[in-house]
């Protein structure tokens, strides 16, 4: 965390400008009790001494409707002349829309240096939310800082509005322009002036000033904006004044912070320690909603503190009651003991709460549904558990810090168990049910009352049993496409004494379908048996190197006058192998459809020396590659596969082998596409273009490289440069009048392969285009136009000049503007002009709109004369 300093100032040895009126910050923030109404809190902060007070105020409510509202007692007198005004009331909406809140009151207090003459310059606040009923209730978040604040001269300002939001939204915040009557924009107002500059941090809220280099009092406005679900729900804009002073004093410093995740009853537990180079006393403050969390409120403990240095201990163990989407922020402050000015060093932190992940323990086959359980999680506060699936295996390792499961996962949420003591769900797919022959990976999260997903549990990975004659070896035993074979074998059914009309003999029925997905199938032969015992079939005279195929074993009870089929048949394939040719490499796809979970698949390649085939490598993953090999000479291979059923008493162990392929590797791929890198070159209208391949074994394969252009962001690359050197490694490109265009960079070998293309790089334009902000039509024949500075690359502009008063004195579409400084043919008085000016640019995406709005000083002799046109240069 960087340091971030803050001054306070100590009145003591300090003298104050009185100010003549009183308001001098404020904010207004709501929560909604019903569909359409809210209670509204409206903060205002005036100066003591001034004699206005405002015991009600008449708030706008953006429905065409106002309310006076009365101040709540008693009004609360705080430090440096400043008091606080609470005003609450409530108020119903006619229905769904947005609607803009508006306070305002005569008037700001004196002495403002970026509002002019604000003493006579309206104060107003406002707010803007948004009555939907499909979001939801909405509260505005909690600014636990109040808006005023002090900064010294010369020194880093950090102010932090500690905005918390009780329902968990989303917050960012940004800079606007303080406000007048009806809430419009104050004329003339400017941000205060900064060494470096002047900013607010749109996701932390730090509000920052590098360095002020004035002294004096400012106001500025943040508008903290809610976010749901990707949509702006709402805007609260806060009104704050910063008084600026000098001083010799040296800030203390605060040790590093970090941020945390942890779980529910992970405890975050830590000194926060402050130093003071000037040997000052220090107190230290934290701010955040973790105080207000009612079932496991944080604790910040002041443990020591001499002279130089303090130490408090922060310690917070979150409870269910604390699990939310968002992190929760934590402003740190120290705040030295000067007595000439105090200063204050600022830190803030994130703590993010998860759910602790379920336990997952069981994934059983219930027929064509899926039996999963999990242990009891333990609280009351859930509102119950999502489940999730997705088809396969899965390689989905969430980090600590990450809670529900993503898209990109490759899950999807499947069902919903209502209650937190649920320990069960049955997935049955709806009515279709799930399907045989197709493994499914399980998760599960527990979700909280306000929709926040705990961490994934463990996953389990099962499939249905499909059928009594349970299938446990489908294996090729040779390969050829007219002798080939395969053989399969199951287990013996148990239990069948159980079932009164089952009496024997019994007779398998095997059945055979072309391909792993086969679905015509064909009686390949039948298996009489009396004790069940005969549990084995051989399948010959196929081809078994063209592909794969799947079994099914139908029981029969085969009694006299009694045959009928027992239970489902049990349906499993052989394993087929794919052998893909790649350069000094094989590409491998494994192809099976069986009712058991195959944990490995081990990879042989016959030996031409021993003339056996030997281990080369095993994977859990359904591809592989064979790297290393010698293009032009022939490799042969097979995979087998272990695995097992799931379901306890169900066989374990089962190995299956593949049919042999044989394949010979060639150089049919292209080389890695390279990196790319363009700089634009603006005095002398070129792009260089500059790559490279770092990886030696793809650079070796190179030959060389084509280099392709397109002059917008869309449209057709085209080759604008082939390079037969792979030493070639940069290229200058000139485009023409208009330096833009996107490029990009695709490699060559000597066989013609051509690789991907690189990342695509677009320039834009060189161009420039500013107003100056001031000039001097007074006839002296020096800056007697106003006149833009443009590189030409603006097509036209729609520019408009306004007085102090709102009125229109020039316009053109003139790039260059040339204004003369007149209206109605008479030289305008000398002040401040308002612009607003619309700059159309040919931009690589083609013409581009860009807004500017700013000042013009004009600076004249009172009864100037227009010159002639030729003193004008």
């Amino acid at each position: 965390m960087l340091s971030r300093i803050i001054p306070i100032l100590i009145l003591t040895g300090f003298s104050i400008a009185s100010h003549a009126t009183h308001n001098r910050a404020g904010e207004i923030t709501y929560r909604q009790i019903s569909a359409l109404t809210f209670e509204f809190t409206i903060t205002t902060f005036t100066y003591q001494l001034s004699l206005a007070d405002r015991p009600r105020l008449e708030v706008s409510w953006g429905d065409n409707t106002t309310s006076i509202v009365d101040r709540v007692d008693p009004k609360i007198f705080l430090p440096n002349f400043y008091i606080k005004n609470t005003y609450i009331t409530t108020h119903t909406f006619p229905g769904p829309g947005i609607y803009r809140v508006v306070v305002q009151d005569p008037n700001r207090n004196q002495g403002v240096v970026n509002i002019p003459n604000s003493v006579n310059v309206v104060f107003s606040i406002q707010t803007v939310l948004t009555v939907n009923p499909s979001i939801g209730f909405n509260q505005t978040p909690i600014l636990l800082n109040p808006p005023y604040d002090k900064a010294a001269k010369g020194y880093l300002f950090i102010h932090n509005p500690a905005a918390f939001d009780p329902d968990g939204d989303s917050l960012s915040y940004e800079l606007t322009v303080c406000t007048r009557e009806d809430g419009k924009p104050i004329e003339n107002y400017t941000f205060p002036p900064a060494t470096n500059r002047f900013y607010v941090d749109s996701i932390s809220g730090d509000l920052v000033w590098d360095t002020p280099a004035d002294t004096g009092a400012y106001n500025v406005a943040i508008e903290i904006q809610e976010w749901r679900n990707g949509k702006k729900i709402g805007v609260v804009v806060r009104d704050m004044q910063i008084d600026v002073f000098t001083t010799t004093n040296k800030p203390p410093v605060n040790e590093v912070l970090v941020d945390y995740c942890v779980e529910v009853g992970q405890a975050v537990d830590f000194f926060f320690i402050s130093n003071d180079p000037d040997g000052d006393m220090i107190s230290q403050f934290a701010t955040s909603g973790v105080f207000s969390v009612e079932a496991c409120k944080a604790q910040f403990i002041r443990l020591d503190s001499i002279p130089g240095r303090s130490i408090s201990r922060f310690a917070w163990t979150p409870c269910h009651e604390s699990v939310r989407q968002q992190p929760y922020d934590v402003i740190f402050k120290s705040e030295d003991k000067n007595s000439e000015l105090s200063l204050v060093d600022i830190d803030n932190m994130r703590i993010k709460v998860l759910g602790p992940p379920p336990v997952l323990t069981g994934a059983v086959p219930e027929g064509k549904s899926m039996r999963l359980s999990w242990n009891n999680y333990g609280t009351g506060y859930i509102s119950g558990f999502a489940v999730y699936r997705k088809e396969g295996p899965s390689t989905f390792d969430p980090d600590s810090c990450v809670n529900g499961i993503p898209p990109w996962s490759g899950f999807s949420k499947v069902g919903y168990a209502p209650g937190s003591a649920t320990v069960e769900y049955i997935d049955n797919n709806g009515v279709e049910g799930l399907d045989f022959g197709v493994e499914y990976t399980y998760r599960v999260v527990a979700v909280y009352p306000n929709g926040t997903e705990s961490k994934a549990s463990n996953e389990i990975t099962s499939s249905l049993v499909t059928g009594v004659p349970v299938i446990r070896h489908v294996t090729v035993g040779e390969t050829d496409a007219v002798n080939g074979s395969i053989k399969v074998i199951w287990k013996k059914p148990d239990r069948l004494d159980t079932i009164p009309t089952v009496t024997g003999p019994y007779e398998y029925l095997v059945y055979r379908a072309d391909g792993i997905p086969g679905t015509n199938y064909l009686l390949k032969g039948s298996v009489p048996t009396a004790d069940l015992n005969d549990t084995v079939f051989a399948d010959t005279l196929m081809n078994t190197a063209a592909g794969g195929f799947l079994y099914r074993v139908e029981l029969y009870n085969d009694a006299p006058g009694n045959r009928f089929m027992i239970g489902d048949a049990g349906i499993a394939s052989s394993v087929y192998l794919q052998a893909s040719p790649g350069d000094r490499k094989v590409r491998f796809s494994i192809q099976r459809n069986v009712p058991w979970i195959n944990t490995r698949y081990d990879f042989f390649r016959y030996n031409e020396n021993t003339m056996v085939f030997d281990s080369i490598g095993s994977t859990n993953l359904l591809e592989w590659v064979d790297t290393g090999l010698e293009n032009g000479r022939d490799y042969c291979y097979y995979v087998r596969t272990y695995g097992g059923y799931t379901i306890s008493g169900y066989p374990k162990d089962l190995f299956n082998l593949s049919q042999r392929v044989c394949v010979v590797p060639v150089d049919n791929e292209p080389p890695c596409p390279p990196d790319i890198n363009v700089s634009s070159q603006c005095d002398s209208l070129y792009n260089q273009v500059t790559w490279t391949i770092t990886d030696p074994v793809c650079f070796d394969d190179v030959a060389g490289y084509r280099l392709y252009f397109r002059p917008e962001v869309e449209g057709i690359m085209q080759m604008i440069q082939q390079f037969n050197d792979r030493n070639s490694s940069s290229y200058k490109h000139y485009p023409g009048d208009l330096v833009a265009g996107c490029y990009g960079v695709t490699a060559f070998d000597a066989l013609g392969n051509e690789s991907a293309m690189s990342d695509v790089i677009c320039v834009d334009s060189c161009d420039f285009y500013e107003i100056p902000n001031v000039f001097t039509p007074n006839g002296d024949g020096i800056n007697d136009l106003l006149v833009a500075k443009t590189s030409g690359l603006v097509e036209r502009v729609d520019f408009r000049l306004y007085n102090r008063s709102g009125q229109l004195i020039f316009s053109t579409n003139e790039p260059k503007l040339n204004w003369d400084g007149t209206y109605r043919g008479k030289i305008v008085s000398p002040g401040i002009y308002f612009y607003q000016c619309d700059v159309f640019e040919r931009r690589i995406s083609g013409i581009e709109e860009l807004h500017l709005s700013g000042f013009v000083h004009v600076i004249t002799e009172k009864g100037a004369v227009i010159k002639p046109p030729d003193f004008k240069k």
